[in-house]
């Protein structure tokens, strides 16, 4: 059997398109702050208040890594949480000052390094291919990540 040609692969092309953000996001944002805990950190400057599992939900991320990304950002002084008053099992999410302060300053530094990322596209291009992705990852989100939801997408 001969070699595959990864070219077509949208698996690997994800992957790599990872890698280079990760790359982007250490050299041109931060290294202290991931783009997972940036995401949290957005959604809660936009929806203040919100529990633990639909910010999870929100930036797609399961139950045990939004866990440890709130943990963390608590841990940093960049988030709060408080006890639910009308349900005590829960706990609600707020940026702290210093949370807003890194906020605002990695909003500035995405929106640039967004633009590198992007840069070998013309401006149509980047929506079509933005909308592309959007339309991929929410379709995949039904998959839920068992071999039945697989099955049934194909």
């Amino acid at each position: 059997m001969s070699a595959v040609d990864l070219s077509g692969h949208p698996g690997h092309l994800a992957r790599r398109l990872q890698q280079v953000h990760y790359l982007l996001w250490n050299t041109m944002v931060s290294e202290q702050t991931t783009s997972p805990q940036f995401a949290v950190l957005n959604t809660l400057v936009a929806s203040p208040g919100l529990d633990q599992r639909t910010v999870g939900e929100r930036v797609g991320l399961d139950r045990s890594t939004i866990a440890e990304v709130i943990s963390r950002l608590t841990r940093r002084g960049l988030l709060r949480k408080t006890r639910d008053p009308r349900d005590g099992r829960r706990s609600r999410l707020a940026v702290t000052d210093e949370g807003r302060a890194v906020h605002r300053e990695l909003t500035v530094r995405t929106a640039r390094m967004n633009e590198v990322f992007l840069a070998p596209l013309a401006p149509a291009e980047q929506t079509v291919f933005l909308d592309l992705l959007r339309r991929v990852a929410d379709a995949a989100e039904g998959f839920g990540g068992t071999e039945e939801a697989a099955a049934e997408a194909s």
